[in-house]
C-alpha cells in the first residue's frame, strides 16, 4: 500500500467516522428533546444505513467514457428505474392510490431519516422519505454506471443486460425492500420487516457496486 493509498484511507475513515459521530449526535438529540420512544433500535439506525451505504458506494463508482449517445441511454435506464422504485414504494403516485392525503404541504414527523415531506397536488402526490429518496437515487445511479460498463465491454455488451446480476436482481431487491420496510404496523414484525429490507438494500448495492455479473461468476466458478 503506498503511502497516498494510506492517506487516502485514512481520510476515509476519519470521515466515516465524524459521519457516524454527527448521526449519533442527531438521534440522541431528537430522543432526548421530543417525547419519541426508542421502540427498535433497528429502525432507528437503519436510515443511516441506507444512506451510508448509497453515498459510499456512489462517491467511490467511477464510469468509464462513452459515446453521448451510450450516456443518454443509460442515463434514461437510471432515471426509469428510480421512477419505477418510487412509484411502487409509495414516493409518489396518484392521489386516488391514498385517497386519505390532504392537499398542501405536509411534514411528518419521525426520527432521523424517517420524516416524511408530503406534497399533495391532484392527481397527484409526493411523499418523500429522506433515507429512502437517497437509497433508491444512489441505486440508481449505480445503476447508471452499470449499464455504461456493460455498454463499453464487449463480452458484457453481448450478454446483454439481462445477463447482468448486478443490473437485474437490484431492481427486484429494491422493490422487495420498499414494500417489506412498510407492511406491517405491529412494533415486533415492523422491526424484522425494516432489518430485512435494510439488508437486501445493501446487497444490491453491493452487486452493484461491484458490478457482478454471469461472466464474472463463471470466471469464478470456474477456478
Amino acid at each position: 500500500m503506498t503511502e497516498l493509498t494510506e492517506r487516502t484511507h485514512s481520510r476515509e475513515v476519519a470521515v466515516l467516522v465524524l459521519v457516524v459521530a454527527v448521526e449519533l449526535l442527531l438521534v440522541a438529540a431528537h430522543f432526548t428533546f421530543t417525547a419519541a420512544e426508542v421502540r427498535s433500535l433497528g429502525s432507528v439506525l437503519a436510515p443511516f444505513v441506507w444512506m451510508n451505504v448509497g453515498l459510499w458506494a456512489v462517491l467511490r463508482t467511477s464510469v468509464p467514457a462513452v459515446p453521448d449517445r451510450q450516456r443518454a441511454g443509460a442515463v434514461a435506464v437510471g432515471a426509469v428505474y428510480f421512477l419505477v422504485l418510487g412509484w411502487l414504494s409509495g414516493l409518489f403516485g396518484i392521489v386516488t392510490d391514498a385517497p386519505s392525503l390532504v392537499t398542501g404541504f405536509h411534514v411528518g414527523r419521525g426520527s432521523p431519516g424517517w420524516e416524511r415531506l408530503v406534497y399533495v397536488a391532484p392527481p397527484v402526490f409526493v411523499s418523500l422519505v429522506p433515507y429512502k429518496l437517497v437509497g433508491y437515487l444512489s441505486l440508481a445511479y449505480l445503476v447508471y454506471a452499470s449499464v455504461l460498463d456493460a455498454a463499453s465491454s464487449v463480452v458484457s455488451g453481448t450478454l446483454g443486460i439481462l445477463s447482468c446480476i448486478s443490473c437485474t436482481f437490484p431492481v427486484i431487491a429494491s422493490l422487495l425492500a420498499g414494500v417489506v420496510g412498510g407492511a406491517s404496523g405491529i412494533a415486533t414484525i415492523y422491526a424484522n420487516a425494516v432489518l430485512v429490507s435494510t439488508v437486501v438494500y445493501v446487497l444490491a448495492v453491493g452487486l452493484l457496486y461491484w458490478r457482478l455479473d454471469l461472466w464474472t461468476l463463471r470466471k469464478v466458478m470456474g477456478r
